[in-house]
């Protein structure tokens, strides 16, 4: 009942918080809500699955090109979309197949090798993705009813696809599929003389991760109306890890604290000028050191302190294992 009241809470909050706000206030909370996307992508591979991937942006933004040169041809918004998490469904599938032969960091330099090959693609093929000018004037979704026009028109939007998003990932987790990938994180040889299949699970993990970015690009276009290809450069698939990583890989709720700390969080200590980076950056510094679980890490410390009889995640005391 709880549980309920407090999403009831965090839904209504959802749409009561831009009311009054400006307009760059506004395309923030979209950024967050659609970087939130990706990251709950990411925390399926890594905080479930225990796969490393440093190719979300990557994804994002294959799946971004996709929706604005479908979208620039005259075709609407949804195709688009719903194109894009095909696409990247299919080459996470690809780009999965590494991991059933490696592991840990050579896994990580594999994804992060095509992460630089979705940019370097992007930046040369001008024919098809605009070179470093990139595509530009995407035009905004109109559902007949309801026609986008503003950034508030496009949160409001990105709200219901986040919550449609969510109930679904909450779904596939809470689904047997979900505790496949959990055994696969903890024991994989274990998880395989149980009769789990780990290679079309950690596929699948790739996929559906890939999947949310490409979900994540389709909304970026429209939004932001021009990508360019340093837009997907691996800086920001080192950012969306650290939502991850900060918010509590592995659970539920993780990535959206996360995306709040990393996007929203800077924006709140702008007032101290040029120090809020450093601020920033110390203030996660202290996070890992003292809770390498993350946010949510706290969380269950403080709720364990209170309810003693609670047990503690043994898998996740240490955090994810990179």
């Amino acid at each position: 009942m709880k549980r309920n009241l407090f999403l009831l809470a965090g839904l209504i909050a959802l749409f009561l918080l831009p009311i009054g706000q400006g307009n760059y206030f506004i395309l923030i909370l979209c950024s967050w809500l659609m970087f939130t996307i990706a990251a709950m992508g990411l925390n399926l591979t890594l905080g479930y699955a225990g796969q490393i991937s440093l190719a979300q942006a990557s994804f994002i933004g294959i799946g971004a090109y996709v929706t604005a040169i479908m979208t620039l041809a005259g075709i609407h918004w949804i195709l688009a979309a719903l194109a894009s998490v095909i696409v990247c469904f299919v080459i996470g599938i690809l780009i999965g197949f590494p991991a059933l032969r490696v592991k840990g960091h050579f896994l990580a330099f594999v994804t992060l090798a095509f992460n630089q090959l979705v940019v370097l693609v992007a930046r040369n093929e001008d024919w098809l993705t605009g070179g470093s000018y990139g595509k530009f004037n995407m035009p905004r979704p109109d559902f007949g009813f309801y026609h986008i026009r503003t950034n508030l028109d496009m949160y409001y939007m990105i709200v219901v696809i986040f919550v449609i998003f969510a109930v679904l990932m909450y779904g596939l987790i809470r689904s047997p599929w979900g505790r496949a990938f959990k055994a696969l994180r903890e024991n994989p040889i274990r998880a395989e003389s149980l009769g789990v299949d780990t290679r079309r699970i950690t596929l699948l993990a790739f996929a559906v991760g890939s999947a949310s970015a490409g979900l994540a690009g389709a909304i970026m276009s429209p939004l932001v109306q021009f990508i360019e290809p340093n837009s997907f450069a691996l800086l920001h698939s080192l950012k969306i890890l650290l939502m991850v990583i900060v918010g509590g890989a592995g659970y539920f709720f993780g990535p959206m604290l996360g995306a709040a700390v990393v996007i929203l969080l800077p924006e709140f200590l702008r007032f101290t000028e040029g120090y809020y980076l450093i601020i920033y950056s110390a203030l996660v510094i202290i996070l890992m050191v003292f809770s390498p679980a993350g946010l949510m890490g706290i969380g269950e410390k403080i709720l364990t302190k209170i309810r003693p009889n609670q047990q503690v995640r043994k898998d996740m005391e240490k955090g994810a294992q990179l």
